[in-house]
């Protein structure tokens, strides 16, 4: 969610917009052309406002595990007690490392909280870089799993990479977790909420932008094809917006995109959109896609 409130307020909008193709967008708006997927909508799945608000992701190991999910109902009192008050879109790396990103309302750095397969948690804390956003919104796990993407709230131009805390041999709890390269967008994005890896090289991602003047729509799902596969060298990303989220709801008003998963068992994408105003608690949604 944007800094600096944990939770946003609801402005006036509309209901449902049309929906566009990549191709339009290229056209009316300049956005890079590029083949990309389609994504159809499939299914949908009501939201907890308080614990499925801002994040989910599909667990892998060990085997069986349930879809996990964060809110503000999922801070552990300890966590929030000590000023780490708001929790982004978690990942899972492949063999069974569950991150979340933490955020506090002032100070220099962010948090990243770490479950290990075997259960115990862990806190590895990144001091900020020099022009670094304070705001963490989200984590995804490299398929590779020594590698994790961050993103910054706002309009920004690139995304984040560091050895993935718990995973990567040279992290660790007790020292600061660097930033250890970026990824250099093509195409400015704006309030990416969550991203998750589809390929080595390919990351999707859920954008809550509000404006619509980057791609001609708003809270748009985003492919970004990558130059290489993220590491401790910089590489590029090739941004295509693909359609528009769904904005449906009993209420008027703003909808907030949140957190985004791919599940590459079942080739399912799900995304959180929350609904505005009274209708936060009745009828945001988990939406489901898959690829045609």
């Amino acid at each position: 969610m944007r800094m600096p409130a944990r939770q946003r307020c609801h402005a006036a909008l509309a209901g449902l917009v049309t929906l566009a193709t990549a191709a339009v967008l290229s056209v009316a708006t300049g956005a890079p052309a590029t083949a990309a997927d389609t994504w159809n909508e499939v299914g949908s799945d009501r939201a907890d406002p308080l614990t499925e608000s801002q994040g989910l992701t599909s667990v892998e190991v060990p085997a069986g595990s349930a879809n996990r999910y964060t809110g503000i109902g999922t801070i552990p009192a300890d966590v929030s007690s000590r000023g780490w008050n708001h929790v982004g879109d978690p990942d899972a790396s492949y063999n069974g490392y569950y991150i979340e990103p933490y955020q506090s309302d002032s100070g220099g750095s962010k948090m990243f909280r770490v479950q290990a397969p075997g259960g115990g948690w862990s806190e590895y804390v990144h001091t900020l870089s020099a022009g670094e956003a304070l705001n963490n919104s989200f984590v995804t796990v490299s398929p590779s799993g020594s590698w994790m993407v961050s993103g910054e709230y706002g309009t920004m131009s690139r995304l984040l990479v560091f050895p993935t805390p718990g995973v990567n041999p040279s992290t660790s709890p007790s020292a600061n977790l660097p930033q250890a390269s970026t990824i250099n967008l093509d195409h400015a994005v704006r309030d990416v909420q969550g991203c998750d890896f589809v390929t080595a090289t390919q990351l999707l991602c859920s954008s809550d932008d509000p404006a619509g003047t980057l791609f001609g729509i708003t809270k748009p799902l985003l492919q970004i094809d990558l130059s290489g596969e993220p590491g401790s060298s910089d590489v590029s990303g090739h941004v295509t917006a693909l359609r528009q989220l769904p904005l449906r709801s009993s209420c008027s008003g703003t909808f907030e995109a949140e957190g985004i998963d791919y599940d590459r068992r079942t080739g399912t994408l799900r995304v959180i959109v929350v609904s505005p105003g009274f209708c936060v608690l009745t009828d945001s949604k988990t939406y489901r896609f898959t690829r045609s």
